[in-house]
């Protein structure tokens, strides 16, 4: 097998892209118009109540962010020009039918006439989402896609975009293998999605009933969803929903439609393109790394020599328009995971390292104009080890509050208050993120090895870059991700980010 031609294999091809305004959909959007400018057309659907708004919406959180920043320096004044050629925006939510887009129109069937390839990012990527908003669209959003795909036409590809971790907490290498429809983590039988919704409707009439506020039936459906997907095996709501979502995708429901699953792991800022060390909000490990920087975290917990598996988000994105040339009018389900834990596994040791040194070398600045000081962290390498720590710093000082007389005094009540929030809060961020912290899997990647060996072409091998080995780890996260992650998500001024 040869793979040549993927520039090409764009020429001339309508895609919609679902959930345009995320991170990984803005890299993908501007790579496409960088490489391919006779793309036919980008339909991109973004949650607006109008034409207008979704244009608005276009030019502030798309088309206007750093990302676009090359093609700005390219067409200038004629950038406009050329997306308005280009693009054409689509007011929607794959959590409805037909994705609500608005039947008044001609555009429906325009979209159903002329697209070629549906790219579906769209998703919410809370760990502890509301229940029914996480099966409206990552469960449910999948099955609208699909059903919008099967009235296209000319569809030669529907590629949906998963995460690796819908495989839970499993140990070992992960394969890329597809989802049947009921199928546990666990094993346990019963796992059905109609009953699923069933329950979430039942659950919301119950509190409403009640006469529950907003933030108790909030908090309510965040229990619910993390309840309902541990009894199966996984550990979030995300994930769960996630891989609900794949099962809609099945044969079953897909029937002959060609079907490519994209399975990420961690997306960290761009490795290359359009520019090193672009990122947009806070992606799961960074929340730590900027804790830390700021004095905040003494401490991390996991284990030492677990593999946390990133992999930049530019890469990502190559990886999908690969597979899109691969896989064009070809009838089947292709499962791609998308990582770095088999082929240059970053250990947890390390990034606490680079952490470590960029942010001694490279101060937070507080409030004041005055450099943060850093130290060596403690770490906990044990769920034991962490636990007898918060008993020791925060459980027995709450404790003695509990014995004073609080009740005459406002100023113990609002201390015991204020350390009980905080101590709530970084209990369930440890309760959400302990398997990913503890992780012992890895992810085989044969299929994206297979695309690799076939891209016989250099210039082709560098322009959609997919082999996480020709990253070097400590340089990507000393003089690129963090680097990145104060310019980009802070806004902040950094030392110069590396150029490759």
């Amino acid at each position: 097998m040869e793979l040549t031609g993927i520039v090409q294999s764009l020429e001339h091809k309508t895609i919609l892209v679902t959930g345009a305004a995320g991170f990984l959909a803005k890299i993908f959007i501007e790579k496409v118009l960088r490489v391919q400018p006779n793309i036919k057309r980008l339909y991109l659907l973004l949650r607006a109540p109008d034409t207008e708004s979704a244009v608005e919406r276009l030019h502030k959180e798309v088309i206007g962010k750093q990302v676009f920043r090359i093609l700005r320096e390219k067409y200038g004044a004629g950038l406009d020009s050329f997306i308005s050629e280009k693009v054409t925006m689509v007011a929607g939510d794959i959590a409805c039918e037909d994705l609500d887009i608005d039947d008044a129109s001609d555009l429906r069937e325009e979209m159903w006439r002329e697209i070629d390839i549906i790219v579906n990012i769209a998703a919410t990527t809370k760990f502890d989402e509301r229940y029914d908003v996480s099966l409206s669209v990552n469960t449910m959003g999948a099955k609208h896609v699909l059903s919008f795909a099967k009235r296209c036409v000319k569809l030669q590809m529907l590629l949906h975009v998963s995460t690796g971790y819908v495989a839970g907490e499993q140990a070992g290498t992960i394969l890329e293998k597809p989802f049947k429809m009921g199928e546990t983590l666990n094993g346990i039988p019963g796992l059905d999605i109609e009953q699923e919704l069933k329950l979430v409707e039942e659950k919301l009439k119950e509190l409403r009933a009640l006469g529950a506020s907003k933030e108790t039936e909030t908090d309510a459906m965040k229990d619910l969803g993390l309840n309902r997907a541990r009894i199966y095996g996984w550990p979030n709501t995300y994930v769960f929903t996630k891989a609900l979502g794949e099962m809609l995708l099945g044969r079953q429901f897909r029937e002959n439609l060609p079907l490519v699953i994209i399975r990420p792991t961690i997306i960290t800022s761009t490795y290359r393109e359009p520019f090193p060390g672009w990122i947009e909000g806070l992606r799961t490990t960074d929340s730590l790394f900027v804790g830390y920087g700021k004095g905040r975290i003494t401490f991390f917990l996991g284990d030492p020599d677990s593999i946390i598996d990133v992999i930049p988000g530019d890469m990502v994105v190559n990886a999908m328009i690969v597979v899109m040339a691969a896989h064009a009018n070809q009838c089947g389900e292709f499962i791609y995971q998308v990582g770095s834990s088999l082929r240059n596994p970053a250990k947890f040791a390390l990034l606490q390292d680079y952490c470590y040194q960029y942010f001694s070398k490279h101060p937070w600045i507080d409030k004041d104009g005055k450099p943060i000081k850093i130290g060596k962290v403690t770490i906990f390498n044990t769920m034991d080890s962490f636990h007898k720590y918060m008993a020791i710093r925060y459980m027995l000082p709450l404790k003695a509050l509990q014995l004073l007389n609080m009740a005459t005094c406002q100023y113990l009540q609002s201390i015991y208050n204020n350390l009980s929030r905080k101590i709530d809060f970084v209990m369930r961020l440890v309760e959400l993120y302990e398997p990913y912290l503890f992780f012992k899997g890895v992810f085989d990647d044969l299929n994206l090895e297979k695309l690799r060996i076939a891209m016989e072409d250099a210039a082709e091998k560098n322009m959609f870059c997919i082999d996480p080995k020709c990253v070097d780890w400590e340089d990507y996260f000393l003089n690129i991700h963090l680097p990145g992650l104060i310019r980009y998500v802070f806004q902040m001024t950094t030392p110069e980010i590396g150029k490759l």
